[in-house]
């Protein structure tokens, strides 16, 4: 493997994990979408829950996720893979469920419970923005 190739490996991860640092970690829209393509589809499984394009992606972000993350949200990476134009991730997140989660799980009410859940996040990188970024959870854990 070439060193160009390398770099542009990390310069993919960097991309891949400041968006997720924005969503996830400080709750910041600007900064998630200033490292999203126009097109981005971003999806939540199994539950289906996303959007797809600028505007849509902003609505769901301000709606569905930012407001209604967990103040002790955590994620600690399993393992990574990745390539050129994309970083695979298993995670094990853990969080207490203390609030509407619509993102994750609509319509279920606060519970009050310590969560720990692995997901597998697949996320797609062009020209150093996110094309794609796709997150499976563990929804049989998480309904446990």
């Amino acid at each position: 493997m070439t060193k160009a190739v390398q770099d542009l490996m990390v310069a993919v991860e960097r991309v891949r994990d400041a968006f997720d640092a924005a969503v996830y970690r400080d709750g910041d829209l600007e900064a998630a979408l200033a490292v999203a393509a126009d097109d981005m589809a971003f999806t939540t499984l199994p539950v289906g829950t996303g959007a797809r394009g600028a505007a849509a992606l902003r609505l769901h972000l301000a709606r569905d996720v930012l407001p209604h993350r967990p103040p002790d949200l955590v994620s600690s990476r399993i393992t990574r893979t990745g390539d050129r134009w994309r970083v695979v991730d298993e995670t094990l997140v853990s969080f207490t469920h203390d609030r509407e989660m619509p993102w994750l799980l609509p319509g279920a009410a606060p519970t009050g419970r310590w969560v720990e859940v692995r997901t597998v996040s697949i996320v797609a990188v062009r020209r150093g923005k996110v094309v794609d970024h796709r997150t499976l959870w563990d929804h049989h854990g998480l309904l446990t």
